[in-house]
């Protein structure tokens, strides 16, 4: 069924025809726009309240500015789904998130009107001053450049980084701080108390009014004039707030807050804006979820909800005939709660995950010991790191994904300093509608190569509990060792989960079922699929033996030897990138002790693999349960030269 759009968003094709309308008729559009969000999400699913609250936002800034040669750069990307539709996509946006459709995050290969590809928080601020300092050196003094950053998304390091450098130009760069006082959870942290200081002064915000109405009759006077005023209003928000504004220290000049659902006075101050050069910082309140009632009251729940009612405002959920096995995260979020009970020196981090985790188990049962420091994932590490060296054993929880934005901390402030932290790394693999820029593909990879580091992968909830537990006992503990424990997106194997804890020889794989000719070695979850396959392959008489390994550090070298001894021909399958990874392992483990086998790899090639269902994608690679019987029987039909 797709959605039909509101009379006048019908006629609105691209900004162009946007930029046609009397302002008089911004508002209509506007509610029209979010109308026609509310009616897709609910129809086919996607993230859904940050999109809403910056409706207005969203055609202000295509109406103003004249993009796509003024560059607009969305931050995470949640929020562009207004952007995408007013930029050429309407008719195709209930493709949004499937596969082979629409991103659900702005693309540079997919539109002209996306200047820069975003998933991951806090670029925004980097990207947008890069692209006005290549402005300038191309001689073009008129290309506006605009950065919409959330009020989360500014807790990063990033954020503070491109700030500190664009305080330091001339260029023409205005940032657009979008503060609704969300990421996906509750923003946490000093900044987010900062900016609420700013927001409640009664005083400051009708003195900055009056200081506003000033600059703007005294800017056609030239700049000495400008500058008068800026000294003034400074000196204003000073006193008024009884501390100098962040901003301004950054040399970045402030305005605002304004109401961000205010389309007519949006527009005003983004004209007003655009004749005031240099660097500039524009301070918008919004609501997340802004004209759905149940989105507002409940911002968490309604960041990605699924499909829904949009009248009553219930979410669609499957229901079972029978139990059905947990998801991942919340074994996780469980078994930590229960360590922790049992150990008293165990603390849980997240960088601004909490409900993603499901680390808010454990900061609900006891809030001392479980902290979410912001979107902060090298801040997350170290402070792990610290509290590590301290005698706490930390589990320090962070998606694949966003671990990558941490690896420096990982090898000098954990692994340098043999501190045992265990990370605890969720959306391993491909995490699905996503998309390339949240597929866990790279962990293994990149943790297996650094020093003192385990790393390990459950097959099943069952693992997943005997993992944490084996990573908080001494032995590990006092072996100043990392410990990283990989498992995906999604549901595990077993309704009944909650079974009894039991510590693991490290580096110890295990037999699954044996079998004859073929020998398939798999890592973690998706080693499921492989039992699948080998049941399959019964069926047509084919026997391999197939073998959890469990660790990809320390492999189970008393296991291959044996593997490699019995078998001239190795499957190995993993749902992380073959360059590098576990068959990469195996390949060095053969190579080095000098076996002679044909082996073949499965698992995500050297390409970057777009969004889609996890099943769809595994099948594209190839390691889907078909995929792998495949690969089984090629191993067995033809040649016995070595490949790899």
């Amino acid at each position: 069924m797709l959605i039909t759009p509101g009379p006048l968003l019908a006629t609105i094709n691209t900004p162009d025809d946007l930029r046609k309308l009397d302002k008089s008729r911004l508002s209509q559009l506007a509610d029209e726009l979010r109308q026609f969000i509310i009616d897709d999400v609910s129809v086919f699913g996607g993230h859904f309240g940050a999109s809403l609250g910056v409706v207005e936002l969203t055609v202000a800034l295509h109406y103003v500015f004249n993009t796509p040669d003024d560059k607009l750069i969305w931050d995470v990307g949640h929020q562009a789904y207004g952007h995408k539709i007013l930029t050429a996509r309407r008719e195709k946006f209930h493709t949004n998130r499937f596969y082979k459709g629409l991103s659900g995050f702005p693309k540079r290969k997919e539109s002209i009107y996306d200047a820069f590809g975003v998933g991951h928080s806090s670029t925004s601020i980097s990207a947008a001053l890069g692209m006005a300092v290549a402005s300038q050196l191309q001689g073009n003094d008129e290309r506006h450049h605009i950065a919409v950053i959330g009020d989360g998304a500014l807790t990063a390091g990033e954020a503070f980084e491109g700030m500190n450098h664009a305080g330091a130009t001339d260029s023409n760069l205005l940032i657009v701080l979008n503060d609704n006082c969300m990421s996906i959870d509750p923003n946490v942290g000093a900044l987010r108390e900062y900016l609420t200081d700013i927001t409640t002064s009664q005083t400051y915000n009708k003195v900055k009014d009056e200081v506003w109405n000033l600059l703007g009759k005294m800017s056609k006077f030239g700049k000495s004039a400008q500058e008068i005023v800026s000294k003034v209003e400074s000196s204003i928000k000073t006193s008024v707030l009884n501390q100098s504004n962040l901003f301004e220290s950054l040399n970045l000049r402030y305005f605002g807050p304004i109401d961000g659902h205010d389309i007519d006075h949006l527009v005003s101050v983004l004209d007003d804006l655009k004749k005031i050069p240099g660097p500039k910082l524009l301070h918008v309140l919004t609501v997340k979820g802004k004209g759905y009632g149940p989105a507002e009251k409940d911002q968490t729940k309604w960041h990605a909800p699924g499909l829904f009612d949009k009248v009553t405002g219930v979410i669609q959920k499957k229901v079972y005939d029978t139990p059905q096995p947990p998801k991942y995260q919340d074994v996780f979020g469980n078994t930590l709660v229960e360590l922790a009970e049992q150990n008293p020196n165990i603390v849980g981090v997240t960088p601004a995950m909490p409900s993603g985790s499901s680390m808010n188990i454990m900061m609900k049962a006891m809030p001392k010991r479980a902290f979410d420091v912001g979107i902060a994932e090298q801040h997350a590490v170290t402070f792990s790191a610290g509290l590590a060296s301290q005698g706490e054993v930390v589990f320090c929880n962070i998606y694949s994904t966003f671990m990558q934005r941490a690896y420096d901390q990982v090898i000098h402030d954990v692994c340098i300093q043999e501190l045992p932290v265990v990370f605890c790394l969720d959306r391993a693999g491909f995490a699905g509608a996503d998309g390339p820029t949240h597929h866990g593909a790279y962990d293994i990879a990149f943790m297996r190569c650094v020093p003192n580091m385990i790393v390990a992968a459950p097959m099943n909830e069952q693992e997943l509990r005997n993992m944490m537990y084996t990573a908080q006992s001494d032995l590990v503990q006092q072996g100043k060792q990392a410990f990283t424990i990989r498992y995906p997106r999604g549901e595990g194997t077993m309704p009944n989960w909650k079974t009894p804890l039991e510590a693991q020889e490290i580096g110890k794989g295990r037999l699954i079922s044996d079998g004859e000719d073929v020998a398939i070695l798999t890592i973690g979850h998706i080693g499921n699929y492989a039992v699948e396959a080998t049941a399959m392959l019964a069926k047509e008489g084919i026997r391999p033996a197939h073998y959890d390994m469990r660790y990809v550090k320390p492999l189970d070298e008393a296991l291959l030897h044996q593997i490699f001894s019995r078998f001239d021909r190795v499957l190995t399958v993993e749902d992380g990138c073959l360059m590098g990874g576990f068959g990469s392992a195996v390949l060095e483990f053969m190579a080095n002790h000098g076996y002679m086998a044909r082996v073949k790899r499965l698992g995500i090639p050297d390409a970057i693999v777009e969004h889609g269902e996890q099943i769809e994608l595994q099948r594209e690679c190839g390691f889907d349960a078909p995929g792998i019987a495949d690969a089984v029987r090629e191993l067995l039909y033809t040649g016995r030269a070595i490949a790899v």
